[in-house]
Protein backbone atom coordinates (compact mmCIF):
# COMPACT_ATOMS: atom_id res chain seq x y z
CA UNK A 1 0.00 0.00 0.00
CA UNK A 2 1.32 3.37 -0.72
CA UNK A 3 2.35 5.66 2.55
CA UNK A 4 1.54 9.00 2.42
CA UNK A 5 4.81 10.92 2.34
CA UNK A 6 3.55 13.98 4.90
CA UNK A 7 5.31 13.70 8.42
CA UNK A 8 4.93 14.54 12.01
CA UNK A 9 6.48 15.93 14.54
CA UNK A 10 7.22 14.49 17.79
CA UNK A 11 8.26 15.79 21.53
CA UNK A 12 10.72 13.80 23.82
CA UNK A 13 7.71 11.46 25.14
CA UNK A 14 7.23 10.32 21.86
CA UNK A 15 3.62 11.98 21.21
CA UNK A 16 2.41 13.57 18.39
CA UNK A 17 2.70 17.32 17.85
CA UNK A 18 0.41 17.70 15.10
CA UNK A 19 1.26 17.84 11.25
CA UNK A 20 3.40 20.33 9.42
CA UNK A 21 1.15 23.41 8.04
CA UNK A 22 0.67 23.46 4.54
CA UNK A 23 -1.88 20.92 2.55
CA UNK A 24 -1.88 17.38 3.07
CA UNK A 25 0.16 15.39 0.09
CA UNK A 26 -1.42 12.89 -1.78
CA UNK A 27 -0.62 9.43 -1.78
CA UNK A 28 1.85 8.70 -4.73
CA UNK A 29 1.12 5.71 -6.72
CA UNK A 30 4.10 3.33 -6.89
CA UNK A 31 6.05 3.10 -9.61
CA UNK A 32 5.43 -0.67 -11.58
CA UNK A 33 8.30 -2.10 -13.31
CA UNK A 34 7.72 -3.34 -16.99
CA UNK A 35 7.18 -7.45 -16.01
CA UNK A 36 9.52 -9.63 -18.18
CA UNK A 37 8.15 -12.39 -20.12
CA UNK A 38 9.48 -15.76 -18.93
CA UNK A 39 11.30 -17.83 -21.74
CA UNK A 40 13.32 -21.00 -22.06
CA UNK A 41 17.02 -21.48 -20.89
CA UNK A 42 19.10 -20.82 -23.70
CA UNK A 43 20.99 -24.18 -23.80
CA UNK A 44 17.59 -25.75 -23.73
CA UNK A 45 16.26 -23.79 -26.82
CA UNK A 46 18.90 -24.36 -29.25
CA UNK A 47 18.57 -27.73 -29.05
CA UNK A 48 14.39 -27.72 -30.18
CA UNK A 49 12.37 -25.24 -32.25
CA UNK A 50 9.96 -24.64 -29.55
CA UNK A 51 8.41 -21.53 -29.49
CA UNK A 52 11.49 -19.26 -26.74
CA UNK A 53 8.73 -16.72 -25.00
CA UNK A 54 6.20 -18.85 -23.20
CA UNK A 55 4.12 -15.62 -22.67
CA UNK A 56 2.15 -13.63 -19.73
CA UNK A 57 0.47 -15.07 -16.91
CA UNK A 58 -3.05 -13.61 -16.15
CA UNK A 59 -1.65 -12.14 -13.01
CA UNK A 60 1.43 -10.46 -14.67
CA UNK A 61 -0.41 -9.28 -17.42
CA UNK A 62 -2.96 -7.65 -15.54
CA UNK A 63 0.07 -5.83 -13.37
CA UNK A 64 1.31 -4.79 -16.55
CA UNK A 65 -1.48 -3.35 -17.76
CA UNK A 66 -1.97 -1.17 -14.52
CA UNK A 67 1.57 0.49 -15.45
CA UNK A 68 -0.53 2.50 -18.62
CA UNK A 69 -2.31 6.10 -17.00
CA UNK A 70 -4.68 5.77 -20.15
CA UNK A 71 -3.78 9.14 -21.85
CA UNK A 72 -6.79 10.81 -23.22
CA UNK A 73 -4.81 11.80 -26.65
CA UNK A 74 -3.23 8.07 -27.02
CA UNK A 75 -0.15 8.67 -29.44
CA UNK A 76 0.44 4.79 -28.95
CA UNK A 77 -2.61 4.74 -31.47
CA UNK A 78 -1.39 6.84 -33.80
CA UNK A 79 1.86 4.88 -33.80
CA UNK A 80 0.01 1.83 -34.85
CA UNK A 81 -0.36 1.04 -38.73
CA UNK A 82 -3.45 -1.17 -38.03
CA UNK A 83 -5.00 1.70 -35.38
CA UNK A 84 -6.36 -0.75 -32.68
CA UNK A 85 -7.06 1.11 -29.77
CA UNK A 86 -4.61 -0.05 -27.45
CA UNK A 87 -5.48 2.29 -24.07
CA UNK A 88 -8.91 0.41 -23.99
CA UNK A 89 -7.91 -3.37 -25.11
CA UNK A 90 -5.16 -2.79 -22.51
CA UNK A 91 -7.65 -1.36 -19.60
CA UNK A 92 -9.84 -4.65 -20.22
CA UNK A 93 -7.13 -6.85 -19.02
CA UNK A 94 -6.12 -4.88 -16.42
CA UNK A 95 -9.98 -4.85 -15.04
CA UNK A 96 -9.44 -8.46 -16.01
CA UNK A 97 -12.10 -8.66 -18.83
CA UNK A 98 -10.00 -10.33 -20.68
CA UNK A 99 -12.69 -11.74 -23.37
CA UNK A 100 -13.45 -7.66 -23.63
CA UNK A 101 -9.81 -7.33 -24.61
CA UNK A 102 -9.79 -9.60 -27.23
CA UNK A 103 -12.81 -8.41 -28.83
CA UNK A 104 -11.50 -4.73 -29.03
CA UNK A 105 -8.21 -5.65 -30.16
CA UNK A 106 -10.03 -7.45 -33.22
CA UNK A 107 -12.02 -4.88 -34.21
CA UNK A 108 -8.98 -3.43 -35.88
CA UNK A 109 -7.03 -6.17 -36.30
CA UNK A 110 -7.12 -9.78 -37.54
CA UNK A 111 -4.31 -11.54 -36.43
CA UNK A 112 -3.73 -10.10 -33.01
CA UNK A 113 -1.35 -13.72 -31.75
CA UNK A 114 0.56 -12.58 -34.93
CA UNK A 115 1.10 -8.99 -34.24
CA UNK A 116 2.28 -9.74 -30.69
CA UNK A 117 4.97 -11.63 -31.69
CA UNK A 118 6.50 -10.44 -34.31
CA UNK A 119 5.48 -6.84 -34.64
CA UNK A 120 8.46 -3.94 -33.49
CA UNK A 121 6.45 -2.84 -31.41
CA UNK A 122 9.09 -0.93 -29.89
CA UNK A 123 9.43 1.50 -32.85
CA UNK A 124 5.91 1.93 -33.31
CA UNK A 125 3.37 1.99 -30.60
CA UNK A 126 5.79 1.46 -27.51
CA UNK A 127 8.11 3.89 -28.45
CA UNK A 128 5.63 7.25 -27.86
CA UNK A 129 4.30 5.43 -24.60
CA UNK A 130 4.51 8.33 -21.92
CA UNK A 131 5.61 5.82 -19.87
CA UNK A 132 8.72 5.44 -22.00
CA UNK A 133 9.34 9.08 -21.35
CA UNK A 134 10.88 8.19 -17.66
CA UNK A 135 10.85 4.74 -18.15
CA UNK A 136 10.65 1.52 -20.29
CA UNK A 137 7.09 1.67 -22.25
CA UNK A 138 4.05 -0.36 -21.58
CA UNK A 139 4.78 -3.69 -22.57
CA UNK A 140 1.74 -3.49 -25.37
CA UNK A 141 2.90 -6.40 -27.88
CA UNK A 142 3.28 -8.33 -25.01
CA UNK A 143 -0.57 -7.79 -23.93
CA UNK A 144 -1.61 -7.82 -27.07
CA UNK A 145 0.01 -11.66 -27.44
CA UNK A 146 -1.53 -12.47 -23.90
CA UNK A 147 -5.74 -11.48 -24.55
CA UNK A 148 -4.90 -13.15 -28.22
CA UNK A 149 -3.53 -16.36 -26.50
CA UNK A 150 -6.21 -16.69 -23.74
CA UNK A 151 -8.92 -16.42 -26.44
CA UNK A 152 -7.27 -19.32 -27.88
CA UNK A 153 -7.11 -21.19 -24.28
CA UNK A 154 -10.55 -20.36 -22.75
CA UNK A 155 -13.05 -19.79 -25.27
CA UNK A 156 -14.71 -21.10 -28.73
CA UNK A 157 -13.38 -18.36 -31.30
CA UNK A 158 -16.41 -15.99 -31.89
CA UNK A 159 -16.64 -13.85 -35.48
CA UNK A 160 -18.39 -10.20 -35.46
CA UNK A 161 -21.32 -9.43 -37.21
CA UNK A 162 -21.55 -9.87 -41.27
CA UNK A 163 -23.18 -6.87 -43.00
CA UNK A 164 -25.31 -8.71 -45.72
CA UNK A 165 -23.89 -9.54 -49.18
CA UNK A 166 -23.38 -7.07 -51.63
CA UNK A 167 -23.06 -9.24 -54.52
CA UNK A 168 -19.97 -7.77 -55.30
CA UNK A 169 -16.57 -10.17 -56.04
CA UNK A 170 -13.51 -9.54 -54.38
CA UNK A 171 -9.83 -11.62 -55.69
CA UNK A 172 -6.73 -11.04 -53.67
CA UNK A 173 -3.39 -12.46 -54.67
CA UNK A 174 -1.44 -13.66 -51.99
CA UNK A 175 -2.38 -15.28 -48.65
CA UNK A 176 0.48 -13.15 -46.58
CA UNK A 177 -0.54 -10.43 -44.02
CA UNK A 178 -1.75 -7.68 -46.67
CA UNK A 179 -3.69 -9.76 -48.09
CA UNK A 180 -5.12 -11.79 -44.86
CA UNK A 181 -6.45 -8.53 -43.84
CA UNK A 182 -8.02 -7.05 -46.38
CA UNK A 183 -9.79 -10.25 -46.97
CA UNK A 184 -10.99 -10.39 -43.84
CA UNK A 185 -11.86 -6.79 -43.93
CA UNK A 186 -14.02 -6.62 -46.84
CA UNK A 187 -15.21 -10.12 -45.88
CA UNK A 188 -17.28 -8.62 -43.00
CA UNK A 189 -18.61 -6.33 -44.76
CA UNK A 190 -20.48 -8.36 -47.22
CA UNK A 191 -18.57 -9.13 -49.88
CA UNK A 192 -17.32 -12.41 -51.33
CA UNK A 193 -14.04 -13.00 -50.99
CA UNK A 194 -11.25 -15.49 -52.47
CA UNK A 195 -7.74 -15.26 -52.16
CA UNK A 196 -5.42 -17.35 -54.72
CA UNK A 197 -2.54 -18.64 -52.93
CA UNK A 198 0.94 -19.17 -55.04
CA UNK A 199 1.85 -21.94 -52.37
CA UNK A 200 -0.02 -24.80 -51.28
CA UNK A 201 -0.83 -23.54 -47.24
CA UNK A 202 -1.54 -19.60 -46.56
CA UNK A 203 0.63 -17.04 -44.38
CA UNK A 204 2.70 -15.74 -47.15
CA UNK A 205 5.92 -14.85 -44.79
CA UNK A 206 4.19 -15.96 -41.94
CA UNK A 207 4.63 -19.73 -42.82
CA UNK A 208 7.73 -19.96 -45.18
CA UNK A 209 9.61 -17.21 -43.26
CA UNK A 210 9.41 -16.78 -40.20
CA UNK A 211 10.53 -19.97 -37.60
CA UNK A 212 8.86 -21.98 -35.47
CA UNK A 213 10.85 -21.26 -32.03
CA UNK A 214 9.54 -17.31 -33.36
CA UNK A 215 6.19 -17.74 -34.54
CA UNK A 216 4.28 -21.14 -33.83
CA UNK A 217 2.84 -22.32 -37.56
CA UNK A 218 -0.57 -23.79 -35.06
CA UNK A 219 -0.84 -20.03 -34.04
CA UNK A 220 -0.91 -18.81 -37.94
CA UNK A 221 -3.13 -21.74 -38.69
CA UNK A 222 -5.41 -20.28 -36.14
CA UNK A 223 -5.56 -16.87 -37.27
CA UNK A 224 -6.19 -18.22 -41.19
CA UNK A 225 -8.80 -20.26 -39.61
CA UNK A 226 -10.34 -17.43 -38.08
CA UNK A 227 -10.33 -15.06 -41.40
CA UNK A 228 -12.16 -18.10 -43.28
CA UNK A 229 -14.65 -18.13 -40.58
CA UNK A 230 -15.30 -14.82 -42.05
CA UNK A 231 -16.88 -16.16 -45.52
CA UNK A 232 -13.40 -15.99 -47.10
CA UNK A 233 -12.40 -18.88 -49.72
CA UNK A 234 -8.85 -19.76 -50.68
CA UNK A 235 -7.53 -21.32 -53.59
CA UNK A 236 -3.84 -22.90 -53.11
CA UNK A 237 -1.30 -23.86 -55.68
CA UNK A 238 -2.78 -21.06 -57.80
CA UNK A 239 0.44 -18.71 -59.25
CA UNK A 240 -1.50 -15.48 -60.86
CA UNK A 241 -0.33 -14.71 -63.84
CA UNK A 242 0.41 -18.60 -64.94
CA UNK A 243 -2.65 -19.92 -63.26
CA UNK A 244 -4.89 -16.82 -63.99
CA UNK A 245 -3.93 -13.32 -64.77
CA UNK A 246 -5.63 -10.26 -63.69
CA UNK A 247 -6.83 -9.81 -66.87
CA UNK A 248 -8.72 -12.74 -67.09
CA UNK A 249 -9.63 -12.36 -62.92
CA UNK A 250 -11.41 -9.30 -63.86
CA UNK A 251 -12.73 -10.23 -67.24
CA UNK A 252 -13.44 -13.70 -67.51
CA UNK A 253 -14.29 -14.90 -63.89
CA UNK A 254 -16.34 -11.96 -62.91
CA UNK A 255 -14.46 -10.18 -59.92
CA UNK A 256 -14.80 -6.68 -58.98
CA UNK A 257 -11.89 -5.78 -57.65
CA UNK A 258 -8.40 -7.14 -57.44
CA UNK A 259 -5.75 -6.66 -54.56
CA UNK A 260 -1.94 -7.66 -54.82
CA UNK A 261 -0.37 -8.71 -51.75
CA UNK A 262 2.82 -11.16 -53.34
CA UNK A 263 5.38 -9.93 -51.35
CA UNK A 264 8.89 -9.64 -52.07
CA UNK A 265 10.12 -12.86 -52.60
CA UNK A 266 13.14 -12.36 -54.72
CA UNK A 267 15.83 -12.88 -52.93
CA UNK A 268 18.99 -10.57 -54.00
CA UNK A 269 22.59 -11.95 -53.80
CA UNK A 270 25.97 -9.93 -53.55
CA UNK A 271 27.34 -11.06 -57.16
CA UNK A 272 30.59 -11.81 -55.91
CA UNK A 273 33.03 -14.78 -56.81
CA UNK A 274 31.57 -18.01 -55.66
CA UNK A 275 28.18 -17.59 -54.50
CA UNK A 276 27.23 -20.81 -57.56
CA UNK A 277 29.43 -22.78 -54.87
CA UNK A 278 27.51 -25.73 -52.96
CA UNK A 279 26.49 -24.84 -50.01
CA UNK A 280 25.19 -21.51 -50.68
CA UNK A 281 21.61 -20.21 -49.78
CA UNK A 282 19.98 -17.91 -49.74
CA UNK A 283 18.20 -16.90 -46.61
CA UNK A 284 14.58 -17.13 -48.24
CA UNK A 285 15.78 -20.56 -49.73
CA UNK A 286 16.89 -22.04 -45.71
CA UNK A 287 14.04 -20.86 -44.65
CA UNK A 288 11.36 -22.13 -46.53
CA UNK A 289 13.12 -25.65 -46.52
CA UNK A 290 12.94 -25.17 -42.74
CA UNK A 291 9.58 -23.77 -41.71
CA UNK A 292 7.66 -24.71 -44.86
CA UNK A 293 8.67 -28.10 -45.88
CA UNK A 294 9.51 -28.79 -42.45
CA UNK A 295 13.58 -30.27 -42.70
CA UNK A 296 14.19 -29.14 -39.48
CA UNK A 297 11.40 -32.23 -38.40
CA UNK A 298 13.96 -35.17 -40.42
CA UNK A 299 13.09 -37.49 -40.63
CA UNK A 300 9.54 -36.79 -40.63
CA UNK A 301 9.89 -34.68 -43.25
CA UNK A 302 12.33 -35.84 -46.19
CA UNK A 303 13.13 -32.20 -47.25
CA UNK A 304 16.57 -32.14 -48.01
CA UNK A 305 18.75 -29.76 -45.72
CA UNK A 306 22.47 -28.88 -45.34
CA UNK A 307 23.60 -29.77 -41.87
CA UNK A 308 26.91 -28.32 -41.79
CA UNK A 309 29.53 -27.73 -38.78
CA UNK A 310 30.09 -23.84 -39.90
CA UNK A 311 27.71 -21.67 -41.10
CA UNK A 312 27.86 -17.30 -42.09
CA UNK A 313 25.10 -16.02 -42.32
CA UNK A 314 25.72 -12.48 -44.61
CA UNK A 315 22.98 -9.60 -43.27
CA UNK A 316 21.67 -7.63 -40.23
CA UNK A 317 18.32 -7.81 -40.28
CA UNK A 318 15.42 -10.18 -38.61
CA UNK A 319 16.01 -12.78 -41.39
CA UNK A 320 19.47 -12.73 -41.02
CA UNK A 321 18.59 -13.85 -37.33
CA UNK A 322 16.19 -16.27 -38.07
CA UNK A 323 18.84 -17.91 -40.12
CA UNK A 324 21.44 -18.27 -37.76
CA UNK A 325 19.17 -19.38 -34.84
CA UNK A 326 17.48 -21.77 -37.03
CA UNK A 327 21.02 -23.19 -38.38
CA UNK A 328 22.08 -23.58 -34.96
CA UNK A 329 19.06 -25.48 -34.18
CA UNK A 330 20.43 -27.77 -37.40
CA UNK A 331 23.37 -29.20 -35.42
CA UNK A 332 25.92 -26.04 -37.09
CA UNK A 333 28.71 -26.23 -34.28
CA UNK A 334 29.42 -22.50 -34.89
CA UNK A 335 27.37 -19.94 -36.63
CA UNK A 336 28.43 -16.73 -37.77
CA UNK A 337 26.50 -13.09 -38.59
CA UNK A 338 28.81 -11.25 -40.75
CA UNK A 339 27.35 -7.68 -41.25
CA UNK A 340 29.42 -4.87 -42.91
CA UNK A 341 27.75 -2.02 -40.24
CA UNK A 342 28.19 -1.84 -36.05
CA UNK A 343 25.24 -3.28 -33.91
CA UNK A 344 23.98 0.35 -33.49
CA UNK A 345 22.87 0.09 -37.47
CA UNK A 346 21.83 -3.59 -37.38
CA UNK A 347 18.25 -3.17 -38.54
CA UNK A 348 16.96 -6.45 -36.58
CA UNK A 349 15.08 -6.27 -33.53
CA UNK A 350 16.12 -5.78 -30.51
CA UNK A 351 14.90 -8.88 -28.93
CA UNK A 352 15.96 -11.03 -31.80
CA UNK A 353 19.88 -9.62 -31.66
CA UNK A 354 19.65 -10.55 -27.77
CA UNK A 355 18.39 -13.58 -28.30
CA UNK A 356 20.86 -14.59 -31.04
CA UNK A 357 23.70 -13.49 -28.66
CA UNK A 358 22.35 -15.50 -25.76
CA UNK A 359 22.34 -18.65 -28.01
CA UNK A 360 26.18 -18.16 -28.53
CA UNK A 361 25.98 -17.09 -32.39
CA UNK A 362 29.13 -15.25 -33.37
CA UNK A 363 29.03 -11.45 -34.64
CA UNK A 364 31.63 -10.37 -36.68
CA UNK A 365 30.43 -6.53 -37.12
CA UNK A 366 32.28 -3.89 -39.54
CA UNK A 367 33.18 -6.93 -41.73
CA UNK A 368 31.62 -7.66 -45.17
CA UNK A 369 32.64 -10.86 -47.92
CA UNK A 370 34.31 -10.35 -50.89
CA UNK A 371 34.50 -13.90 -51.97
CA UNK A 372 33.40 -17.30 -50.87
CA UNK A 373 36.03 -19.81 -51.53
CA UNK A 374 36.09 -23.28 -53.29
CA UNK A 375 37.71 -26.90 -51.66
CA UNK A 376 38.36 -27.80 -55.23
CA UNK A 377 35.33 -29.83 -55.28
CA UNK A 378 32.77 -27.07 -55.74
CA UNK A 379 32.12 -26.85 -52.38
CA UNK A 380 32.34 -23.50 -49.76
CA UNK A 381 35.45 -24.08 -47.81
CA UNK A 382 35.48 -20.47 -46.81
CA UNK A 383 35.09 -16.91 -46.96
CA UNK A 384 37.46 -14.22 -47.68
CA UNK A 385 35.92 -10.85 -45.38
CA UNK A 386 37.15 -7.14 -45.63
CA UNK A 387 36.84 -4.71 -42.61
CA UNK A 388 35.11 -2.05 -43.02
CA UNK A 389 34.77 1.27 -40.89
CA UNK A 390 31.46 3.92 -40.98
CA UNK A 391 31.83 7.25 -42.83
CA UNK A 392 28.78 9.32 -43.45
CA UNK A 393 25.21 8.67 -43.40
CA UNK A 394 23.86 7.25 -46.42
CA UNK A 395 20.46 7.71 -47.82
CA UNK A 396 19.35 5.50 -45.22
CA UNK A 397 20.21 7.66 -42.65
CA UNK A 398 22.96 5.12 -41.78
CA UNK A 399 26.66 5.57 -41.62
CA UNK A 400 27.84 4.12 -44.79
CA UNK A 401 30.42 1.44 -44.52
CA UNK A 402 33.82 1.60 -46.57
CA UNK A 403 36.00 -0.78 -47.10
CA UNK A 404 40.14 -0.53 -45.18
CA UNK A 405 42.26 -1.15 -48.15
CA UNK A 406 44.95 -4.07 -46.72
CA UNK A 407 42.75 -5.86 -44.38
CA UNK A 408 41.19 -9.05 -45.84
CA UNK A 409 41.46 -12.32 -43.58
CA UNK A 410 39.92 -15.24 -44.65
CA UNK A 411 36.83 -17.38 -42.34
CA UNK A 412 36.92 -21.17 -42.19
CA UNK A 413 32.83 -22.14 -42.88
CA UNK A 414 31.35 -24.42 -45.22
CA UNK A 415 27.94 -23.42 -45.09
CA UNK A 416 26.82 -19.54 -46.51
CA UNK A 417 23.27 -17.90 -46.34
CA UNK A 418 23.12 -14.73 -47.99
CA UNK A 419 20.43 -12.62 -46.03
CA UNK A 420 20.91 -9.37 -47.47
CA UNK A 421 17.33 -8.36 -48.96
CA UNK A 422 14.40 -9.13 -51.25
CA UNK A 423 12.96 -7.87 -54.19
CA UNK A 424 9.78 -8.29 -55.84
CA UNK A 425 9.11 -11.32 -58.21
CA UNK A 426 8.45 -9.71 -61.75
CA UNK A 427 6.48 -12.40 -62.82
CA UNK A 428 2.76 -10.94 -62.14
CA UNK A 429 3.75 -7.70 -63.09
CA UNK A 430 5.27 -8.73 -66.36
CA UNK A 431 1.89 -10.79 -67.12
CA UNK A 432 -0.25 -7.69 -66.55
CA UNK A 433 0.07 -4.95 -68.98
CA UNK A 434 -0.79 -1.68 -68.02
CA UNK A 435 0.24 -2.29 -64.17
CA UNK A 436 2.73 0.37 -63.51
CA UNK A 437 6.51 -0.74 -61.49
CA UNK A 438 9.03 1.09 -60.55
CA UNK A 439 12.91 0.71 -61.19
CA UNK A 440 13.01 -1.91 -58.76
CA UNK A 441 9.96 -3.73 -60.17
CA UNK A 442 7.58 -2.58 -57.13
CA UNK A 443 4.29 -2.56 -57.96
CA UNK A 444 3.81 1.83 -57.92
CA UNK A 445 0.32 2.34 -55.77
CA UNK A 446 -1.45 5.48 -53.93
CA UNK A 447 0.10 5.96 -50.34
CA UNK A 448 -3.67 6.44 -49.02
CA UNK A 449 -5.95 4.04 -50.98
CA UNK A 450 -3.40 1.76 -52.44
CA UNK A 451 -5.05 2.22 -56.42
CA UNK A 452 -2.65 1.37 -58.95
CA UNK A 453 -2.70 2.43 -62.74
CA UNK A 454 -5.49 -0.01 -63.32
CA UNK A 455 -8.74 0.63 -62.31
CA UNK A 456 -10.00 -2.01 -59.85
CA UNK A 457 -6.62 -3.00 -58.79
CA UNK A 458 -5.22 -2.19 -55.97
CA UNK A 459 -1.87 -3.10 -54.15
CA UNK A 460 -0.25 -3.09 -51.12
CA UNK A 461 2.66 -4.73 -48.36
CA UNK A 462 6.24 -5.38 -49.70
CA UNK A 463 5.37 -5.62 -52.98
CA UNK A 464 4.99 -1.62 -53.21
CA UNK A 465 7.54 -0.68 -50.29
CA UNK A 466 9.55 -3.14 -50.44
CA UNK A 467 11.15 -6.20 -47.76
CA UNK A 468 9.29 -4.59 -44.97
CA UNK A 469 7.60 -5.75 -41.78
CA UNK A 470 4.37 -7.81 -40.85
CA UNK A 471 2.13 -4.86 -39.28
CA UNK A 472 3.10 -2.45 -42.11
CA UNK A 473 1.39 -4.83 -44.59
CA UNK A 474 -1.06 -5.40 -42.53
CA UNK A 475 -1.29 -1.38 -42.01
CA UNK A 476 -1.85 -1.23 -46.14
CA UNK A 477 -4.64 -3.82 -46.41
CA UNK A 478 -6.43 -1.94 -44.19
CA UNK A 479 -5.91 1.59 -46.29
CA UNK A 480 -7.06 -0.91 -49.22
CA UNK A 481 -9.89 -2.29 -47.67
CA UNK A 482 -11.67 1.13 -46.96
CA UNK A 483 -11.09 2.24 -50.96
CA UNK A 484 -11.74 -0.97 -52.00
CA UNK A 485 -15.24 -1.21 -50.81
CA UNK A 486 -15.49 2.50 -52.00
CA UNK A 487 -15.10 1.62 -55.34
CA UNK A 488 -17.00 -1.32 -55.31
CA UNK A 489 -20.38 0.00 -53.65
CA UNK A 490 -19.83 2.77 -56.34
CA UNK A 491 -20.43 0.01 -59.43
CA UNK A 492 -23.64 -0.30 -60.47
Amino acid sequence: MAEYTEKTTETESGESKGKPKGKPLKPKKPKIPRQSMPEQDPKERICNFNEVPYGFTPETAVIEASRCIFCKNAKCIEGCPVEIDIPAFIRAIMDRKFEESIRILKEDNALPAICGRVCPQEEQCEIVCVIGIKGEPVAIGRLERFAADWERANMEITIPEIAPPTGRMVAVVGAGPAGLTVAGELARLGHDVTIFEALHKPGGVLIYGIPEFRLPKDIVMAEVDYVKMLGVKIVYNAVIGRYLTIDELMNEEGFHAVFIGTGAGLPYFMNIPGENLNGVYSANEYLTRSNLMKAYDFPNYDTPIMRRRKVAVIGGGNVAMDAARTALRLGAEEVTVVYRRSRKEMPARDEEIHHAEEEGIVFRLLNNPTRINDDGNGWVSGMTCIRMELGEPDASGRRRPIPIPGSEWDVEVDTVIVSIGNGANPLLPEMTPGLETNKWGNIIADDETCETSIKGVYAGGDIVIGAATVILAMGAGKRAFRAMHKYLMSLE
